[in-house]
């Protein structure tokens, strides 16, 4: 009974206080975040461990699923190119760095340094849309942080699996990984793709009954992930593809009334999930530093700070390599590179600061393995653990306070 009043309180809370960001114009992931960390500090507060596995199966599918079913396709489509970009190559990209940076300055090795860059790799769009919301971000630069995250997940979760073994003792062989890679998100799209198609012809059927309807679209996300994940391919990428079938069915077969009904359910559903998801960020970080001796706190917040720089240049870096891409291939008329593709510097810009990370590097870090196969402790795990927290948070509360005074200041976006 304590836990449930527990979690009755965060969620009061967490409502109360989203409705004081609105107040005095605070981005709430950064105000949700300290108040957590505020909480987690209490003496009274008993500690709330976040279980990797709810996590992924509570949190990620409905919100993939939302992003996905609101995202315009066409415009998906028009900045595939920059999204996979970000979502694909941008993820192994930082993981590669952020591996260099962990092996050469923390002192990791090199098969741990490469686990911890898969754990930061992917951004959290979540934070991002949540940090902009009322700021007027354009729709093309919104559905490119959007379509990142949509993807990046998995490719992030396929290092880190990767890293992981390596760790534990598996050999690592590219080719074979690669094809591991290719595997499972073909495999998620065809898990996703055959259980939009089998819904929608189950959602016709029954169009007329409203309430049938909607408990098809609010159970189906955590069941194709359920399946996908019992399959060993990408539930991420399943959940994702489900999304945007659904989408393009909505608009042919559901009434108007249907639609904006269901909009106000899953608006309510993302938005208590959304909010508790930072408020158990910010709870999280004092059970994280308690695990770590007093004497390696600050030196771990300082490797904290430069991976979190390091990320974000390479994040910068990438996108002006992206625009001038884009731009050469758009005049030489190569490719399906459309003038609606373009980014200007400012757009490159805010999508480089809303590079920020969030609660899939925090539970992909507290769902590393406690032992090797032999029995033996996972090397440095409570460091991994540690870092990551610190990066999230440096990345939410830093970057969060700073990116809505960085769209105002360069104007158009």
């Amino acid at each position: 009974m304590e836990n449930y009043t527990i979690i009755i309180l965060i969620m009061a809370a967490m409502i109360g206080l989203s409705a004081v960001a609105d107040k005095i114009r605070l981005p709430y992931p950064v105000l949700l975040v300290t108040a957590g960390i505020a909480l987690g500090f209490i003496p009274a507060m008993p500690g709330i461990e976040l279980n990797p596995e709810v996590i992924f199966l509570l949190f990620l599918p409905p919100l993939l699923y939302d992003a996905a079913f609101n995202i315009s396709f066409p415009d998906f489509r028009t900045n595939i190119n920059t999204i996979g970009t970000l979502a694909i190559g941008l993820v192994f990209l930082t993981t590669c760095g952020i591996a260099v940076i962990a092996h050469y300055i923390v002192g990791l090795t090199w098969p741990l340094s490469f686990v911890l860059g898969a754990i930061l790799a992917a951004t959290d769009a979540v934070a991002a849309i949540g940090v902009t919301k009322d700021l007027k971000l354009s729709h093309h630069t919104t559905t490119i942080l959007e379509g990142e995250s949509l993807v990046n997940d998995a490719s992030a979760l396929v290092a880190y699996r990767f890293a992981v073994a390596a760790v534990t003792g598996s050999a690592f062989i590219f080719w074979k990984a690669s094809l591991q890679f290719i595997g499972l998100m073909c495999g998620g799209f065809v898990v996703g793709f055959v259980i939009g198609k089998l819904l929608g012809y189950v959602l016709r059927a029954v169009q007329n009954n409203t309430m049938v309807v909607y408990s098809f679209i609010l159970l189906m996300p955590f069941a194709t992930y359920l399946i996908a994940e019992e399959l060993h391919v990408s539930g991420v990428i399943a959940v994702v593809v489900l999304g945007l079938s659904i989408s393009r069915l909505s608009k042919k077969v559901f009434p108007q009334r249907v639609k904006e009904e269901s909009r106000t359910i899953w608006d309510i559903i993302v938005f208590l999930l959304n909010g508790l998801i930072f408020i158990l960020i910010g709870l999280e970080f004092p059970l994280v530093i308690r695990s770590i001796p007093a004497e390696n706190i600050w030196p771990y917040i300082g490797y904290a700070f430069i991976i979190t720089l390091a990320a974000l240049l390479i994040r910068m870096a990438r996108m002006v390599m992206q625009r001038v891409n884009l731009q050469r291939a758009f005049q030489a008329r190569k490719g399906k590179i459309t003038e609606g593709a373009l980014l200007s510097r400012q757009q490159s810009a805010i999508i480089s600061w809303a590079g920020m990370r969030g609660i899939v590097s925090l539970a992909i870090a507290l769902g590393l393995p406690r032992t090797l196969e032999d029995g033996s402790p996972f090397p440095q795990r409570d460091a991994i653990i540690f870092i990551s927290t610190v990066v999230v948070l440096f990345t939410i509360i830093g970057q969060g306070l700073t990116l809505p005074w960085i769209i105002k200041r360069l104007g158009s976006h």
